[in-house]
Parts: C-alpha cells; sequence; structure tokens
C-alpha cells in the first residue's frame, strides 16, 4: 500500500503502517493540549493509542496465522487510523475454514480482554466501568473495554469486518458460494444504510463507516461473481495469441518502439525458444532512467515470474496474477511460448462473456 512504512517484520509477515495513522496520533496530543493538560496526560494518551493499535495487530495476526494452518499466506498487516488490514493472498476454499479464520481476530481480542480483567482483580484495581472516561481512569481496564468493543465492532455482519465472513460462511454451508456471498453483502449493505442515517442524526464518524462497508460488501459481491465467471475455463480461452517478444539481447530503445507501435506493455524474453524473463512496462521505464536507452534487456528484465500452461485453469491463473501484482504471464504449452495472459485481457473476456449471456 502506497504512503506506508514497514515497522518491521514479525513470523514472516511485514507490519506496515500507513501515513494518515500519524493524523491520529497528531489529533490526540492537540486534543489534549487544547484542553489545557500536561505533556505527560497527552504522552499517556497517545501510549493507549499505541496499545490499542498494539491490540489491533495481534487481532489481524489471529487472522493470519489460522490461515497460514490452511495454506494461505498473508501477504502483509497494515494498520489505518480505522484499524488494521491484514492482506490475505486468497480467502480460503471451504466455508469452515473461513469461518474459523474470521472468528480468530476477535477471539484473540476476548482473550486479552480476559487477561486484563483477571490481572485487575488479582491487584484489585477493577472500577466500575461507568466511572471511565474516554481519556480518563485506569488505563488497563480502558483498555480492557476497547478491546470488547473491538469484539463487538467487528462482529457486525457487515462485509469487509469479521461478522460479515462469518454470516457468508455460515451461509455456504448451506448454498451455493455466490448466493451466500450476495445475500451476505447486501445484508451489510443494508447495514451501511442504517449506519449513514445514524451517522446524519449523530455521530458524523459513522458516515465515514458507511462508506467504508458499503464499498467493502460491493468489492466483495463483485470478486466472488468474477471468481465464479472465471470458474471452469481454460487460459488458453483468455490469452492474447497476437503479441510480440524480445531477445536477451534486444535494447530497451527497441522496446521502446514496440510499446509505441502497439498496445502491448509487457514482453516475453526468449532464448533458444525458452521464455527466459519478461521486462514489465515498470522495469522499462527504471531502466530507462537509471541505465540509458543502449542497455540489454537481460540487464532488467525479470527472471523470477508467473508462467501459465494453456490447460490451467483461469479461476486459478487470475488469483496467481492478483497474489503476485502482475500485469501479464506467459503462457506455455510443452515448454513453448503460445500466448501472454494479462489482466486487461481477463477484464474483456469477463465482459464479452456477460454480454454474450445476457444477448
Amino acid at each position: 500500500m502506497r504512503w506506508s512504512w514497514k515497522l518491521g517484520r514479525f513470523a514472516g509477515i511485514d507490519v506496515f503502517v500507513h501515513a494518515t495513522f500519524l493524523i491520529l496520533i497528531g489529533w490526540v496530543l492537540l486534543s489534549h493540549w487544547l484542553t489545557g493538560e500536561t505533556l505527560t496526560a497527552a504522552l499517556e494518551g497517545m501510549g493507549f493509542i499505541l496499545a490499542l493499535f498494539g491490540c489491533v495487530v495481534l487481532h489481524e495476526y489471529g487472522h493470519a496465522l489460522t490461515a497460514r494452518r490452511y495454506g494461505i499466506k498473508t501477504r502483509d498487516i497494515t494498520l489505518l487510523p480505522i484499524g488494521g488490514v491484514a492482506r490475505l493472498e486468497r480467502m480460503p476454499d471451504k466455508p469452515a475454514q473461513e469461518l474459523w479464520v474470521a472468528l480468530a481476530g476477535p477471539a484473540v481480542n476476548v482473550v486479552i480482554a480476559v487477561v486484563l480483567f483477571l490481572w485487575l482483580q488479582l491487584t484489585s484495581s477493577l472500577v466500575p466501568v461507568s466511572e471511565l472516561e474516554v481519556g480518563r481512569g485506569s488505563f488497563l481496564e480502558r483498555l480492557m473495554v476497547v478491546n470488547l468493543f473491538l469484539v463487538g465492532f467487528n462482529m457486525v455482519p457487515a462485509f469487509p469486518m469479521d461478522g460479515g465472513r462469518v454470516v457468508r460462511a455460515l451461509l455456504a454451508m448451506r448454498m451455493e458460494y455466490t448466493r451466500a456471498t450476495h445475500i451476505a453483502a447486501s445484508l451489510g449493505q443494508s447495514i451501511a444504510i442504517l449506519f449513514g442515517f445514524l451517522g446524519l442524526l449523530s455521530n458524523p464518524f459513522l458516515l465515514f463507516i458507511a462508506f467504508f462497508v458499503w464499498i467493502g460488501a460491493a468489492q466483495e459481491a463483485s470478486m466472488v461473481q468474477m471468481k465464479s465467471a472465471l470458474a471452469g475455463i481454460p487460459v488458453s480461452r483468455s490469452m492474447l495469441t497476437d503479441f510480440r517478444t524480445l531477445t536477451p539481447h534486444d535494447t530497451l530503445a527497441h522496446a521502446v518502439e514496440m510499446i509505441l507501435a502497439g498496445s502491448q506493455q509487457d514482453f516475453p524474453v526468449i532464448s533458444d525458444d525458452r521464455v527466459v524473463g519478461i521486462l514489465t512496462r515498470a522495469d522499462l521505464l527504471a531502466g530507462l532512467t537509471r541505465q540509458g536507452p543502449q542497455t540489454p534487456v537481460t540487464e532488467v528484465m525479470r527472471r523470477e515470474f508467473e508462467v501459465f500452461d494453456s490447460y490451467d485453469m483461469l479461476e486459478t491463473a487470475f488469483a496467481r496474477l492478483q497474489a503476485c501484482q502482475c500485469q501479464s504471464a506467459p503462457v506455455t504449452h510443452d515448454g513453448r511460448l503460445v500466448g501472454l495472459l494479462t489482466l486487461d485481457n481477463v477484464g474483456e473476456f469477463l465482459m464479452i462473456q456477460a454480454a454474450t449471456r445476457a444477448a
């Protein structure tokens, strides 16, 4: 994600913080300063926010590590002002697995809240919740209450929150996955309308949550419909067959001529009838800037890239393209290059399929 800084790598997963997170920290410090509080109080407020988002990171690791048990990798975890986002390479194929992955995050917050409650009981530090305020009161007890709030908020049955995925998983145990997603997404958008209405009457922040839920539900439904449309179709049905290639000894200047002469953006690099690399548009531009137009393609091309067989299923190939954040990949048959699969062409194929069914 752009405008993000890496905090570290834990359990094999990179953790990032988005630049907008600094707005939240700045708002906390400013609110304490405007109310005439001491620097110590302001730092304590910032410390509480950091502790809260530490719990959010643990929540996301609950999802990520449970998904890992089912062979699903997590690309990264990013902290945003509204919470955290764990980007899984794909959603679990089985509804029961999706259910456990969705529940794992809130379960972490429940464990944190229970541990804090036991500690407060052992130390006789527990006070009535009515005596707590947003910025005042027992640090640990406020953290306990907020973790319970996170459980309740995340279990709202609306995509992209955990509750929406729980609803979809439970429905998918009894009906077709696409229909289950459609019902869960419709429920999520209904809740988004309710949030929006309440936001107009009371808290404007609910308007932002409503927008977030509405878009998330629509994207989830669209993604599943696309996956369903691609099921059972071989890569050969949607690959580009009219394409151009480069050799390792061609120059970047020659590649520029080929880009300007047509619409192709990425080029397979061929040597002895084998695909030895791929030159992407982004790598070409970077190579031109750093090394100049007479640089051989072999010095800039990618040597590690996705390759598909013409008999591979389009659904799987599309998911792999998304996972590697690639725009295109070579397609081979018996080791010979026969096509080029691009995200743009997959999109065109889907539109043609939709138009054909509507006719």
